[in-house]
């Protein structure tokens, strides 16, 4: 908290002005490491930070005052301004802005909007935020694998987007998007969410999951019995180029340089075009775009950014996030009990998330899944999934 009052105080003083005002969930996430201003699953917004150089002060009212102090932010050093719950709250901060030179993260009026120098300042990520999108990743992960690992002929996308919602909201992860997609409905819908449609014979599940206000993202394939050539030809495609993206996310690298690499591979397996159907990749943190992937991107990648990348080939999405690091990248999304694929790039092994296929119906065990390391290690070397990347080399 310290550190990053004296990013903005810095900022403040070098652009003189006297106050900055933060209205956005992802900013006021961002400097309170992790409160939430917003009312439940709803964009309602009940407080707002304002921050000078010497102080930093909530603006909320008397309802949500008592939760945010004893819940979100106790002994942080915040001061409390706040009005009755029926009393508009713009005339709270119309009050602190009064007589000031005032920065902010939207239009309020009187303000400055310094949103590009805001984004700048939320990464790279701290140690804190990092260790946090660990334990993210293990609870986005275990919610949508399970859920496949789990799911049965016929259950419809419906379902199965309800048990990812379960599991998260279990492990107290806010759900920012869900999508199930049955027997290749993301061929042609590439946003698809969900309906009532039953799963036949194959289906990916996505889901973008937030924790203390970050945000991270995570694709899995499943099928019944074997999967059909279309389906494992497509996934082989796209997981080689989610190695490569994964792999060539580096330390001061510019998005475009990396787009390079992954658009080659596109063009070497014969899918050249594929990539114009949808995005590529994203720089998650508190926002799930923080920075997007374009061809022409010149966004600087650094030690300590998360780069969730899902590229996709016709009915065959993959998806995982990654922690850039100086030497090499990290998951942030590893499998729990799934099939892995080798894929070499450069010399270095890397190892996807393959197709898990289902073939028990026995009921799976939340809570052993979630601490079962041996067992994740014998299903990845023994998976049965008859398929692998291993002797696939990318230069």
């Amino acid at each position: 908290m310290e550190a990053k009052h004296r990013l903005v105080a810095e900022f403040l003083r070098k652009h003189r002005f006297d106050a900055l005002l933060l209205q956005k969930p992802g900013n006021f996430a961002w400097f309170t490491s992790g409160a939430e201003n917003t009312r439940g699953l709803t964009a309602e917004t009940t407080a707002a930070l304002f921050i000078t150089d010497s102080a930093r002060v909530v603006a909320t009212n008397n309802v949500d005052s008592v939760e945010l102090f004893e819940e979100h932010l106790p002994g942080l050093g915040f001061q409390l301004k706040q009005r009755a719950w029926y009393e508009p709250q713009p005339l709270l901060l119309e009050d602190l802005c009064r007589g000031r030179t005032v920065a902010g993260d939207g239009n309020f009026p009187g303000t400055k909007n310094v949103t590009p120098h805001l984004n700048a300042m939320r990464l790279p990520l701290t140690d804190l935020e990092i260790a946090r999108m660990r334990e993210l990743g293990r609870r986005l992960v275990h919610s949508v694998e399970a859920t496949c690992r789990n799911c049965r002929p016929m259950k419809t996308e419906a379902e199965l987007a309800g048990e990812v919602a379960h599991r998260l909201a279990k492990r107290r992860v806010t759900p920012l998007r869900i999508q199930v997609a049955g027997d290749g409905r993301t061929e042609r819908f590439r946003h698809w969410g969900f309906d009532n449609e039953p799963v036949h014979q194959f289906a990916t599940i996505s889901a973008i999951g937030r924790w203390h206000g970050l945000c991270l993202g995570v694709t899995r394939t499943f099928c019944f019995n074997d999967p059909p050539n279309k389906l494992r030809q497509s996934h082989h495609r796209a997981v080689l180029l989610l190695a490569t993206g994964a792999a060539f996310s580096q330390h001061e690298w510019e998005l475009c340089e990396v787009w390079k690499r992954v658009k080659r591979i596109y063009e070497k397996f014969g899918v050249a075009d594929e990539w114009q159907l949808d995005r590529q990749a994203e720089v998650f943190g508190y926002g799930t775009s923080e920075m997007p992937l374009t061809p022409k991107s010149d966004f600087q990648l650094a030690t300590g950014m998360p780069v969730f990348w899902h590229p996709s080939v016709g009915p065959a999405p993959t998806g995982d996030t990654i922690l850039v690091g100086k030497s090499a990248f990290e998951w942030l999304t590893p499998t729990e009990n799934w099939p892995q694929l080798a894929v070499e790039v450069k010399g270095d092994i890397i190892h996807c998330p393959g197709l898990h296929v289902v073939r028990s119906f026995e009921d799976d065990n939340d809570e052993a899944d979630e601490s079962s390391t041996s067992h994740f290690e014998h299903a990845a070397a023994d998976s049965g999934s008859g398929y692998d990347l291993s002797a696939v080399f990318l230069d």
